[in-house]
């Protein structure tokens, strides 16, 4: 199936290239950020891309040349590897292979690839004849001639949002490589097509904004790189001048391979990390030990293996990384079915002003006490007497309003604001139905809440008799003493997983939602010794977040960590 997918693929990929307006100059933003000198031979040495090599023999590719700053990276390399492996320069004519939308970079291109070659002594025709082989116009998206089997994929792929493309390019660029989903950046469809050139063993190396690899538009990039390659080395960048104008892109070295995965490096720069750091840096990385630059300037730490799946990739320190990668490779998720643990969240009506209330006119069985954000902000639940008008009857099903004239009457008040919702469109005769069904069985539970947005993780004990509302997660378990786990909960431990994954609002605020409190790591709570039980509900009843940190660094086997 997946084969004859593709056959039919391809000619309709065909039919749009043949239709393709041409793209003038003028028209598009071509998301061109140029790279600096020290930058590219960065990118260039941490993938490999070295004149101690025979650059002549392997095949590298520079999918948006620009005006050349890679390009001149690669060749005052290929240069000195030509020199020391006694080849003639025509030997490497085609061991380079670069495209570019405009023929303006395409010239200067040319010219600067054959000014260093001039500049490393050989002959002008020479220079000029690999130059011009070397670079070529085209769209490296969707030109059939982009080489396979390359050894090299390196540069600095266009910042362009999909939707500033016009839309006949757009289709075929979305039909040219699938990953490019949503509201994608053009530069994820780059890393998809290098990546799929790659050789057995090839490695591509971008500099590149890191958004993808948190952002839902990343997923399945983030899915095809689990699924055949191995992350070797990223170093987030954020705060370098790494760009020759001042840009707003969050950039990262991302140095993937075509490789089973192996150990990973990464690295996080900070402010004043320039080309005096550069060779410290790659020798920290080349060495595979956990490192701190001078000056505190960068940090290195080595992880056993990447993170798997398409899940976003956690960020943070590489100490934090480290760590949190060695405590997902020792203990299971918090949402664990063999303690009947999970995560969930409150009742959504699409009509809080209707739904919620402290004193609605209806039959009495027919209000639900409902536990609001503003009940566990002290970190104690204090009810504060609202209560869901509920809909629901214990089976699951919409109670039948004939039978609850109090209940009839108060929907039928509120029957214009109810009917206007997307829920009640969709299904006309359940017009007074919550957007979500309510759980009735979670009544009477314990539950751990979690406020929605919060500076730090906030567990809240219900010990049962409500139901949250939509703006607080929660946790149920079969097997926990929720005091025990609420104590795991509040230590830092918990909130680096927090961090590490979570959306963080401005202001510092971060959201704890389900999707990350999944992703806390938990030990099986027969392991915890009854000390330690008992220190970390008595840390949990006190709200002794320090104390509760100190307990879990013990429980997880964690010699330290920093705040």
């Amino acid at each position: 199936m997946k084969a004859a997918a593709a056959e039919m693929r391809q000619p309709m990929l065909g039919e749009m290239l043949s239709s393709l307006t041409a793209i003038p100059a003028e028209s598009v933003e071509h998301g061109e950020v140029f790279t600096r000198r020290w930058v590219v031979d960065l990118v260039l040495d941490l993938a490999g891309y070295t004149a101690d090599r025979d650059l002549a023999a392997l095949v590298a590719v520079e999918p948006a040349c620009g005006g050349g700053a890679f390009l001149a990276g690669m060749a005052a390399r290929v240069s000195a590897s030509c020199r020391k492996h006694d080849r003639p320069l025509l030997d490497a004519k085609r061991a380079v292979r670069a495209f570019d939308l405009l023929a303006v970079n395409v010239a200067a291109s040319r010219r600067l690839v054959r000014d260093v070659l001039v500049d490393g002594g050989w002959s002008l025709p020479d220079a000029r004849e690999v130059a011009t082989a070397w670079v070529r116009q085209a769209d490296y998206l969707l030109d059939p001639r982009v080489p396979e089997a390359v050894d090299f994929v390196v540069g600095n792929p266009p910042y362009v949002r999909l939707e500033d493309v016009p839309a006949d390019r757009m289709l075929a660029y979305r039909a040219a490589c699938p990953t490019m989903t949503g509201r994608s950046d053009l530069y994820v469809g780059f890393y998809e097509r290098g990546l799929r050139c790659l050789a057995p063993g090839g490695v591509l190396a971008f500099i590149c904004a890191d958004r993808w690899m948190r952002n839902q538009y990343g997923r399945q990039l983030r899915e095809l790189i689990a699924a055949g390659y191995s992350v070797d080395v990223t170093v987030t960048m954020h705060d370098v001048d790494a760009f020759e104008e001042q840009v707003s892109a969050y950039p990262a070295v991302t140095v993937l391979r075509r490789a089973e995965q192996g150990v990973a490096a990464v690295v996080d720069t900070r402010r004043g990390f320039g080309p005096q750091d550069a060779p410290e840096l790659v020798e920290a990385i080349c060495s595979a030990e956990p490192r701190v630059g001078l000056d505190g300037r960068f940090e290195v730490a080595q992880l056993p293996h990447w993170f798997a799946g398409g899940d976003s990739w956690p960020a943070g320190s590489p100490s934090r990384l480290a760590m949190i990668e060695t405590l997902n490779d020792r203990f299971p998720a918090l949402e664990d079915p063999s303690t009947g643990t999970r995560v969930g969240i409150g009742v959504a009506t699409g009509a809080d002003s209707v739904f919620i209330t402290t004193d609605a006119d209806v039959e009495p069985r027919r209000l639900l006490p409902l536990s609001m954000v503003k009940d566990t902000t002290s970190g104690r639940h204090s009810w504060s007497g609202h209560y869901l008008v509920n809909p629901w009857d214990v089976d699951g099903q919409l109670v039948n309003l004939d039978a609850l004239p109090r209940l009839r009457a108060y929907y039928q008040r509120h029957a214009a604001a109810l009917k206007r919702r997307h829920v009640a469109g969709k299904r006309p005769a359940h017009w007074y139905r919550t957007i979500d069904k309510v759980d009735h069985s979670l009544v009477d539970r314990p539950k751990l809440l979690f406020p929605d947005m919060k500076a730090a993780i906030h567990p809240v004990l219900d010990e049962g008799g409500f139901y949250p509302h939509h703006n607080l997660y929660y946790i149920v378990s079969d097997a926990w003493d929720l005091r025990v786990l609420g104590g795991l909960l509040l230590s830092g431990v918990a909130q680096a997983f927090v961090e590490a994954y979570a959306v963080r609002m401005r202001g510092g605020t971060l959201r704890f939602q389900a999707q990350y409190l999944r992703r806390i790591r938990v030990p099986r709570p027969e392991t915890i010794s009854a000390t330690d039980r008992a220190a970390l509900a008595a840390a949990f009843d006190e709200r002794n977040a320090r104390a509760a940190t100190e307990v879990a660094l013990r429980v997880y086997g964690i010699a330290a960590m920093e705040v």
